[in-house]
C-alpha cells in the first residue's frame, strides 16, 4: 500500500491578507493611535469588510515603499 501525502491546507497555513488596525501597527511596529491617524488621513488604506475596517497586508508595503521613497530629512 503506497502512502499519499496529505495536501489540505490547514487555515492556519493561509495566509492573511487583512488585518486589524492593531495588528496592522504591530507590524510596522507603531502605535495604535498613530495607525488609525494614518489610516484616518488615508496615508495607509484601508477597506470596510461588514462594519469592520480592515487594513490589507499589501497596502502596508506600499505604504512603507513610500516611506522609503521619500527624501531623507536628514539630508543623506
Amino acid at each position: 500500500m503506497e502512502l499519499v501525502p496529505d495536501t489540505t491546507v490547514s487555515l492556519t497555513d493561509a495566509p492573511v491578507l487583512l488585518l486589524r488596525i492593531e495588528e496592522a501597527a504591530a507590524r510596522l511596529g507603531i502605535a495604535r493611535t498613530l495607525m488609525y491617524h494614518l489610516v484616518r488621513t488615508g496615508e495607509v488604506e484601508s477597506v470596510h469588510v461588514g462594519r469592520l475596517r480592515r487594513v490589507p497586508v499589501a497596502c502596508l508595503e506600499e505604504y512603507v515603499a513610500a516611506l522609503r521613497a521619500r527624501p531623507s530629512a536628514a539630508g543623506e
